[in-house]
């Protein structure tokens, strides 16, 4: 059974990895034996520290992950299309497995609407990954073998009104990745949404260091808890792995409850 949840010999590329549920996803799929390519939109103190942290954490060795980071922001077409090329230059093989956790959130509701600020949310949150996927899922048919995993939020299924642009993205995202696990099942690609709930990161610290709000969203959690970054990692290794073979074009909530 260990060896079906083994990531020894793939490569995974996960998006938005400097921090938060990227990060974690990240830590967790390289003990799982992946090796690993953090990316973050730009160099930066946080994506720095999660490298040399996970290459501290693992050593060197034979069957240590190698670890590495790659830039681009996901709102840059062509910074995307570059990726391939700053993957392979660092010595890595195209990836067997993409998070695309990376996303850009703003409060927003529909009266706060313009065409720049839908435009961004967009093609970071859709767009993007509709790019990735491309990119990406050709050496995953030649291989036979590959792993999409969206990282999508509760407000697909109950939208906040204060993110009505942002829920409405991860929305999309979630209907794209249905079209892309029928579209690739054949390949052995598997295609799958983890939709999280109230995870606590540093992107939402400061609505929840408001000791009011807090209880009030806990209190609609039936779990009685907010969700960790970690809480997230352990259903992104299964479905990255040879155990979950079979699960494709699922939407699989992470949220103590909340979306119930």
């Amino acid at each position: 059974m260990t060896q079906s949840f083994s990531l020894r010999g793939r490569t995974a590329f996960v998006t938005g990895s400097s921090r938060g549920i990227g990060r974690a996803i990240a830590f967790a799929l390289a003990r799982a034996g992946a090796s690993v390519l953090f990316h973050g939109s730009r160099e930066s103190d946080a994506l720095r520290s999660a490298v040399e942290e996970a290459r501290a954490f693992f050593g060197e060795g034979e069957d240590t992950p190698a670890i590495a980071s790659v830039t681009a922001d996901l709102g840059d077409d062509a910074a995307l299309c570059a990726l391939p090329s700053a993957i392979a230059a660092l010595g890595f093989s195209s990836p067997d497995i993409l998070v695309l956790n990376a996303s850009h959130q703003s409060y927003a509701t529909i009266a706060d609407y313009t065409p720049e600020l839908f435009d961004r949310h967009f093609h970071t949150n859709v767009g993007a990954a509709c790019r990735l996927i491309g990119l990406f899922a050709p050496a995953m048919k030649k291989r036979h073998w590959g792993r999409i995993v969206g990282i999508g939020s509760v407000n697909q299924m109950r939208p906040a009104s204060r993110l009505a642009i942002y829920a409405s993205t991860k929305a999309a995202l979630d209907n794209l990745l249905l079209g892309a696990a029928k579209a690739y099942a054949a390949d052995g690609i598997t295609v799958n949404d983890i939709v999280p709930g109230v995870i606590y990161t540093d992107r939402n610290h400061a609505a929840l260091s408001n000791e009011d709000f807090r209880a009030n969203v806990i209190s609609q959690i039936p779990a009685g808890r907010l969700g960790t970054p970690e809480d997230m990692a352990g259903i992104a290794v299964a479905l990255c792995s040879d155990a979950c073979s079979y699960v494709t074009g699922a939407s699989i909530s992470v949220s103590g409850g909340f979306h119930l």
